[in-house]
């Protein structure tokens, strides 16, 4: 006979187990519930930024975030001020107060470990947002645009502005030297070096024959990046540069990766009472956009992040409805543990010519904030 002392033992480690059960063993509101078809509606999504110091990266969070709660979906967006660990913090937090799902724009690619795996644990699917997070194996998504094409189109731009290419990317013949420099963005952001090679694809072979000549010698990644893409940055190293190398020169022109760099690379020149030479960026910001009305600045590549937020917002939607999100790369980024399937969008170079046709006619800013730049 079965005492009833063990009856009442075996009921209270049942109803323990169920408990346990229901609970997944995880944080609050996470895990074990899984993504079934409508179990996540109202969900919380956390979305890390990484900084409020460029105003893409504003908009970005803003799309994203009205994207999402259009689905429905709670929505926790946070600007880390281009501090690691307060992203790691926000991050953390995220996951404590029971985000389902991670959209990541992250500072340094190799900071987060600790945090996927957390999420990782605890069933939240991670999207990397535009900058791919590297050595760890729970990033699910990567959702950016073809980031060494935008660094080819960067190239061909300062090619084109400088007369060795036409508008069609036919080499134009012409002779001569131009002499010119080079910038890259911050060594801990993946995208950098993928804008930096798919540039020198195009320049390398010009400089190989002597129609470029970079001045200075700093032609490698290491020698030219900026970390944490900070203008002030750009703007000292090209005082630098003008100030070692270009006493009696003229300065053609300079491979700029981002429009932040492009404005203090172009204070420096201002400073220095040289003609403006040809500089390149990348993103569109209103304040370049004005610069390149003006004729100062002369190329950026306009990346519609709306694209971005709408790809970013339906993968999140797929997960957590127990669905594979759409994906049209799954060869390219390998982030040294796995290759992450992705999505890229398609981005476009922007003269003086077609300012107005691709930004503004879109709808991405209105024609008073680009004449006024703000």
């Amino acid at each position: 006979m079965i005492s009833k002392k063990l009856l009442v033992g075996i009921a209270a480690a049942s109803a323990l187990m169920l408990s346990l059960s229901a609970c997944g063993g995880t944080r609050a509101g996470l895990g074990g519930g899984g993504n079934e078809p409508g179990g996540n509606a109202g969900a919380l999504v956390g979305v890390a930024m990484p900084t409020k110091t460029s105003e893409r990266w504003i908009d970005d969070g803003n799309n994203v975030k009205s994207k999402l709660e259009a689905m429905g979906y709670k929505v926790d967006v946070q600007y880390a001020n281009d501090k690691v660990p307060d992203q790691q913090q926000q991050i953390e937090s995220m996951l404590n107060n029971g985000a389902k799902a991670l959209i990541i724009a992250s500072i340094d690619g190799t900071a987060l470990t600790q945090q996927l795996a957390d999420a990782g644990k605890d069933g939240v699917k991670v999207i990397a947002y535009d900058r791919l997070i590297n050595g760890s194996p729970n990033v699910d998504y990567y959702v950016t645009f073809d980031n060494e094409k935008v660094g080819v189109q960067q190239g061909t731009s300062l090619l084109q502005g400088l007369g060795i290419l036409d508008a069609a990317g036919k080499d134009t013949g012409k002779s001569g030297t131009k002499n010119i420099e080079l910038f890259a963005g911050s060594p801990d952001d993946n995208n950098a070096q993928f804008f930096f090679n798919g540039a020198m694809s195009v320049l390398k072979p010009y400089i190989d024959k002597g129609t470029l000549k970079v001045v200075s010698k700093q032609t490698n990644f290491s020698q030219v990046a900026i970390q944490q893409w900070k203008q002030e940055t750009a703007q000292a190293r090209m005082e630098t540069l003008l100030n070692g190398f270009y006493s009696g020169k003229q300065l053609d022109g300079v491979l700029s990766p981002y429009d932040g760099l492009s404005r203090g690379i172009l204070n420096a020149v201002k400073s220095a009472g040289i003609d403006n030479p040809v500089v390149t960026g990348q993103d569109a910001e209103k304040p370049s956009d004005k610069l390149i009305l003006d004729g100062v600045q002369y190329s950026t590549i306009f990346k519609d992040t709306r694209k971005l937020g709408d790809t970013a917002a339906e993968m999140v939607d797929a997960v957590m409805n127990g669905k594979e999100p759409e994906v049209n790369d799954t060869k390219t980024y390998d982030n040294k543990v796995k290759v992450v399937p992705s999505y890229l969008h398609e981005s476009v170079i922007v003269t003086k010519d077609n300012l107005i046709k691709e930004v503004v006619d879109t709808g991405y800013y209105t024609k008073e904030e680009v004449e006024k730049g703000e």
